[in-house]
């Protein structure tokens, strides 16, 4: 039972420490910088190199945006939506889709889920499906903990608290069904691939969320959506080959305790509970 099938590349893990280690120590032997090895570190050249590095692959969202073009297209070009455009800069969301009944969805992108950047985002008014989906690109992160933290300890909040309705979550990237993120989708079935330029894509995880809000006394457990109710999510699940079994509800109950609104998140997949909370309290900020 696990949140996500997928789980973290422990091995790989080890070796991303290890040769940090090796780098820290050794790195003023690299190069013809000409420093003795106490002015290569305490000069700045050391520091210095890798936040440039650090910079160069989180300053940008080029390459995540280019992998949400590509995939985009491709669903617009075999008919699974009708059209797609990025929204503006003053939009708090990244992309809006036309689907093929002519239903309007917006996408907000994310990173990992585990910070505190997932719960910034707004449902625009005029749409009729609001889905997130994160864009993980770091290889040692820990899928299980990452969607657990974002489903829970920061969106189940955010929806309840603030009445922000989310009706999904997409968990996809290009390191998925990698050494660094093996998928489990493909131990039986390899060919579940799909090829798109330089990325071979495993069918993504889905997570159906409550179709309203949820409200103590009122409507403390609202029944999460189904593929047919939110259509982008289906036709992501269709296009890249999901199987039914694959998709994940998400169930959100609350309940008051004094002055504390509390909630219990439960995970479904294949009709069982792959993970639950206990009754946990929504701190005010």
């Amino acid at each position: 039972m696990s949140v996500i099938p997928c789980q973290q590349n422990t091995d790989l893990k080890r070796r991303i420490r290890e040769f940090a280690e090796t780098l820290r120590t050794e790195a003023h032997t690299l190069g013809t910088h000409g420093l003795s090895e106490t002015d290569f570190y305490q000069g700045g050249l050391f520091r210095g190199a890798i936040e440039r590095i650090r910079g160069q692959f989180s300053a940008t969202m080029r390459e995540k945006r280019d992998f949400v073009r590509r995939i985009l297209n491709h669903m617009q070009d075999r008919g699974f939506i009708k059209d797609w455009s990025a929204a503006t800069d003053a939009s708090r969301h990244d992309y809006s889709v036309t689907l093929s009944d002519d239903r309007v969805a917006a996408i907000e992108l994310k990173g990992c889920l585990d910070g505190n950047n997932t719960n910034i985002f707004e449902r625009p008014p005029n749409v009729q499906e609001f889905v997130i989906w994160s864009v993980c690109t770091n290889a040692s992160a820990d899928p299980r903990h990452n969607v657990w933290s974002g489903i829970h300890t920061r969106l189940s909040a955010e929806i309840i608290e603030n009445k922000k309705l989310v009706d999904g979550v997409i968990v996809w990237d290009w390191l998925c069904g990698t050494i660094g993120r093996p998928c489990p989708k493909l131990e039986s079935t390899p060919e579940r691939k799909t090829v798109i330029g330089p990325f071979q894509l495993v069918p993504p995880c889905v997570y159906l969320f409550p179709g309203r809000i949820p409200r103590v006394g009122i409507d403390p457990s609202p029944e999460p959506h189904t593929l047919d109710d939110v259509r982008l999510l289906r036709a992501f699940h269709d296009c890249f080959g999901g199987l039914d079994e694959e998709v994940n509800s998400v169930r959100f109950i609350v309940s008051q305790n004094g002055s504390e609104v509390l909630r219990v998140t439960e995970i479904l997949r294949a009709n069982e509970t792959q993970h639950t909370s206990g009754q946990t309290p929504i701190r005010r900020r």
